[in-house]
């Protein structure tokens, strides 16, 4: 796969994230955090493969948990078999949502830049 050029000219920029009650509940890396965790069924072995420490990791589950009206991720306790996590319904669709979110500022972002195009 080839790197992505760097567009010419003019280009608007953008970077989007949710809140609630003045804090952030979904974000960029919480959704790959949570992209990561369906892969991976447990949230260490997400936190591992975003070089991030399970700490900080359970920190941003718990945060978008107490933020969602029903929790995104559910978890199992370890034991002999071990523990493990994985997406809810709601989890689910709050990747689905914020994908989507995502698809349309890019599409806004490029209406913009071409708009742009008359003082570059």
């Amino acid at each position: 796969m080839h790197p992505k050029k760097a567009p010419q000219g003019l280009c608007c920029r953008g970077r989007v994230w949710i809140e609630k009650d003045g804090e952030t509940y979904l974000g960029f890396g919480r959704m790959v955090l949570l992209e990561r965790i369906r892969e991976f069924g447990s949230i260490s072995g997400a936190a591992k493969s975003m070089a991030m420490s399970y700490k900080h990791a359970w920190d941003l589950v718990d945060s978008m948990n107490r933020h969602a009206r029903e929790p995104l991720v559910s978890t199992s306790k370890g034991g002999k078999g071990g523990g493990g996590a994985g997406l809810t319904e709601a989890g689910e669709l709050a990747v689905k949502e914020f994908t989507d979110l995502l698809n349309r500022l890019d599409i806004f972002l490029a209406e913009e830049t071409s708009r742009l195009q008359v003082i570059g």
